[in-house]
Parts: C-alpha cells; sequence; structure tokens
C-alpha cells in the first residue's frame, strides 16, 4: 500500500508540473530578452490567463506591446500592474512614457507630476514633464519647473534648452537669450537655430525667424517642433501654401504636435475638407483638452455645416471659458440670428463692439 501511495503522489506530482504556467512565463522572457518581442506578447497573454496577479509578467507585457508601438494596450497593462502594486516607481513611469508616446500629454503630465511630487530629485522625470507642459503651452510652469536647476547645473543644455524655449514663447527675450548664447558657446546647433528663430518670432521679424527655423531644420531635420514653427512663421507671412507643407511634415514626424494639428485643420476647413479638419481637431485637443482655439473651430465647422444647434452649444461653452473670446463672440451673434434668436444676436453684437474698442484701445498704446 505504502509504494502504491508513492507511486500515486510521484504521478500526481508530475501531473502538476505539466499543468503549471510557469513554463509559458519563462518562455515569454527568454523570446523578449531575446529580442523576439512579437512572439513573447501572446506567451505573457497565455501566462496571465493563469496567473492574472503576477504584476511582474503584467508590467513586462506592457512592456513589451510599448516596444511594438501599441501604447494604448500597454497602457492597460501598466495601469493593471500598478493596481496589483501601487506606487512602483518603475512601472509608474512606464505607464507616463506610454501615455507621452501615445500622443497622450496631458494624462502623461497628471502622471508625470504624481511621480515628480514623489521623486522630486528625478531630473529625468523633470524634463519630461517640463516638455509635456510646453506642448501644452504651459510655459509658465515650465519655467518654475526648471529653473532651479538651470541655476544649480548652469551647463545642462538639455535644460537650458527647454527652459529657453519657455522663456522665449513667454516673450522674456532677454532671460531667453542669455540661454541662447550659452547653447551657442558649445557650437552651432540646430536647438540654437531654434530658439534664435522663436526669438525673432516674437519680436514679429518672420522673414528672420523662416531664415532661423531652416537652419534649425537643415542642421537636425528631426528636431521636434521645427516644422511646426516653420509653418507658424510661414503662415504669419503670408505663405499659405509653404505652412500647409510644413505642417505635413511636421505631422509626418509627429502625428500629435499640436499646432500642426490646428493650423493644418484650419487650412482644411478653408478648402471645406471638413472631414479632415475635424480628425486634427480631435487629435489636437487630445494633447490639449478643452483649448478654446481648438473648440471654436470645430465649433465654426458646425456652422459652416448647418449643424447649428451644436454650433451654439459650442461657442457658449467657449465664451463661459474665455468671455474675451472676439472671434468666439462674432460666430455665436450670426448663429444666433440664423436661428431667429435675434435678441440674443443684438447683445452678442454688443458685445463684439465692446472687445473689438478695447482691442483697437490696445493697439493704440
Amino acid at each position: 500500500m505504502a509504494v502504491r501511495a508513492a507511486i500515486a503522489i510521484i504521478f500526481c506530482s508530475m501531473a502538476l508540473a505539466q499543468d503549471s504556467p510557469e513554463p509559458i512565463l519563462q518562455r515569454a522572457i527568454a523570446l523578449h530578452q531575446a529580442g523576439r518581442v512579437e512572439q513573447a506578447i501572446p506567451e505573457y497573454r497565455a501566462y496571465l490567463k493563469a496567473r492574472p496577479d503576477n504584476v511582474d509578467a503584467r508590467s513586462n507585457l506592457g512592456a513589451a506591446l510599448a516596444t511594438t508601438g501599441r501604447y494604448d494596450d500597454a497602457i492597460v497593462e501598466y495601469r493593471a500592474a500598478l493596481q496589483g502594486r501601487p506606487g512602483d516607481i518603475r512601472i509608474w513611469r512606464n505607464l507616463a512614457l506610454a501615455y507621452y508616446k501615445a500622443g497622450r500629454i496631458s494624462e502623461a503630465a497628471t502622471e508625470l507630476t504624481a511621480i515628480h511630487t514623489a521623486q522630486p530629485a528625478d531630473e529625468q522625470v523633470i524634463l519630461l514633464l517640463g516638455d509635456c507642459w510646453l506642448r501644452q503651452g504651459e510655459n509658465r510652469k515650465v519655467i518654475e519647473l526648471v529653473t532651479p536647476i538651470e541655476k544649480a547645473e548652469p551647463n545642462n543644455l538639455a535644460v537650458a534648452y527647454l527652459l529657453g524655449t519657455a522663456l522665449l514663447r513667454e516673450k522674456q527675450v532677454g532671460a531667453g537669450q542669455v540661454l541662447v548664447d550659452r547653447i551657442l558657446r558649445n557650437g552651432d546647433s540646430a536647438e540654437a537655430r531654434f530658439l534664435m528663430g522663436t526669438a525673432k518670432m516674437s519680436a514679429m521679424d518672420f522673414a528672420g525667424a523662416i531664415e532661423e527655423f531652416q537652419k534649425a531644420a537643415t542642421l537636425n531635420p528631426k528636431l521636434p517642433d521645427i516644422y511646426a514653427f516653420l509653418g507658424l512663421a510661414h503662415k504669419e507671412s503670408g505663405d499659405l501654401e509653404a505652412a500647409r507643407a510644413d505642417f505635413q511634415k511636421e505631422l509626418q514626424q509627429n502625428p500629435n504636435e499640436f499646432e500642426s494639428n490646428l493650423n493644418l485643420a484650419v487650412l482644411l476647413k478653408e478648402d471645406q475638407n471638413y472631414d479632415g479638419a475635424r480628425k486634427l481637431l480631435d487629435r489636437a485637443l487630445r494633447v490639449r483638452p478643452g483649448d478654446a482655439a481648438a473648440l471654436y473651430q470645430l465649433a465654426t465647422i458646425d456652422l459652416d455645416t448647418g449643424k447649428l444647434e451644436q454650433a451654439r452649444a459650442g461657442l457658449e461653452s467657449i465664451i463661459r471659458q474665455e468671455p474675451k473670446f472676439l472671434e468666439a463672440h462674432i460666430s455665436l451673434a450670426q448663429v444666433y440670428y440664423r436661428l431667429k434668436r435675434s435678441a440674443d444676436g443684438d447683445r452678442e453684437k454688443a458685445v463684439v463692439r465692446k472687445l473689438a474698442a478695447e482691442r483697437d484701445s490696445q493697439k493704440d498704446k
């Protein structure tokens, strides 16, 4: 009997070993480490069906998905991993990076802000958060964030570039020029030329800005935002076809760049390509949720296509957010008149006259 019991135990152990999912995980890790990521992904998924609470395996799956560019799927896995191990900085950082690479800049900034609070000395997180805020137009936040690092590390060119960009976009040209000069002391570079172009844009020297941006693009055609700003300079100089080509080139290498999506959408709207314009505006709003300029363009598309109630609701919402948005008041007056709401239209016309007078008085100063 004892022999039979021993044999039974041996067979039972063998069966359990055969049913164990651990060999699947070992196979997934081996494939992943060998660079065969596409083959590793289904192995990780098979393992997680049996062991859904294994945080490391789920995090590895997120990393594999991110490697293949499937960032939205990676985000799902990283979030699930964090539920099993809240506060794990490595997973948390990977989640923020996945949001960033997916173009979900607002969500990336939210995660990075929380990570920065937990680890305020992490310079990589600071630079990434600063870039997110820069993309969202939060220049003053960038200045506050990186100024202490610039003072402590004056030779840190990455910090100088980030801070210089924010200062110049806030039209603090003198302070920005100091950083441009510091970068130039290390030799001519695309980054320095880009900052010089930004400074000339702030001074309304659009021809000079175009020259600097073109030099920057020649030195580094992959420099983030370079074609977006070249497009803005061409647009301000009146060369809309060149601007269109620049915005398209920027979106080829960075589909989520805000200014290119917004401005190319405006050009498509003028061509009455409303579907194409909507797609670009939706993408712009993923980068800057609630941006009044992008929402205004969507509302004017509704106006142009006869969706008057949608246009009215959109414009009223924008004006609640930005009460002095002159163009939104002008469009809302048009909507009210077309809806036969003459009293509301007259009220908006009065607001338009007042805001236009205020704008003219500011120009005269």
